[in-house]
């Protein structure tokens, strides 16, 4: 369950964070930002600027050190202070599981050092750190823990960051980045090559088709979760799940063609998830 933009623009790797929302319970609102910052600076630590891999490297292990230090009660460096003493507090008041942001901090690693996944089984590896941590944080902070609950999150999250993932070929192609299971390349007749040259042909588009489909089953598989958790956080998480959903279904109405074009929701589509959410 995981804002660059707003809900409504499409599924980024924070949007769907519900950090600010009318929606998000009030009690919880400070706790959900302090992870939000914590998250987003780290995303930006990987991803953002002109800093050499080295780098980025070096400032991950250094904000992981800062979250050890957080965790443990003890003084953080003063590079990231306004997002450690935010977190500290919610760490200590929500017993918040740390494992989790580190897991996210794993996968930031990971987005500095692999640019290729070789199958299915590699990208569920990936989003079990870069997605599912924020899922289970927010249902620890609304109490639901059975494990029912925390695998449809982790089928949430996983397809939200899929469905990102298949948005965002046309961007994240010419940045070196395959997210598409080179495993399956074989199967549909597709070449590294021809993704690298952005080819929508009849091969690239059922291999697209074919993950944005699995994307939509995990994401089915998931939905239950809406009706258990409580109150206004339930509804947050309706329009999450919608909102995922009808990203795919704005995929498929470009004919899975995102290696030339990225679909975006627009007010319409914000009216169609809303009622989906009401329905559903």
């Amino acid at each position: 369950m995981t804002p660059r933009d707003s809900a409504f623009q499409g599924v980024n790797h924070y949007e769907n964070f519900p950090v600010a929302s009318f929606l998000c319970p009030p009690a919880l609102r400070p706790a959900i930002t302090a992870i939000y910052w914590f998250a987003r600076t780290a995303d930006d630590l990987a991803d953002e600027g002109d800093a050499t891999p080295a780098e980025r490297l070096a400032d991950l292990a250094a904000y992981r050190a800062d979250l050890a230090a957080c965790a443990q009660g003890t003084a953080t460096s003063a590079r990231w202070a306004a997002v450690f003493n935010k977190l500290q507090p919610v760490i200590k008041q929500h017993a918040l599981p740390t494992q989790l942001l580190a897991d996210l901090l794993s996968a930031f690693k990971q987005d500095v050092t692999q640019t290729r996944y070789a199958s299915q089984a590699e990208l569920l590896d990936y989003c079990r750190r870069s997605a599912n941590p924020v899922g289970r944080l927010l249902l620890h902070l609304y109490k639901v823990t059975d494990q029912e609950s925390l695998q449809q999150s982790d089928c949430i999250c996983t397809a939200l960051q899929l469905i990102n993932f298949w948005q965002d070929l046309g961007q994240d192609i010419p940045r070196g980045r395959i997210y598409l299971p080179s495993d399956e390349f074989d199967r549909y007749g597709v070449s590294e090559s021809q993704l690298l040259q952005r080819d929508v042909n009849a091969a690239t588009t059922a291999l697209i088709a074919a993950n944005v489909r699995w994307a939509k089953s995990l994401m089915q598989q998931g939905a239950p979760l809406v009706k258990k958790v409580p109150g206004r956080a339930g509804w947050e998480l309706r329009l999450v799940v919608q909102g995922g959903l009808r990203m795919a279904e704005k995929i498929e109405q470009v004919n899975f063609a995102t290696l030339r074009q990225r679909p975006k929701l627009n007010a319409w589509d914000g009216v169609v998830m809303l009622w989906r959410a009401v329905v559903c």
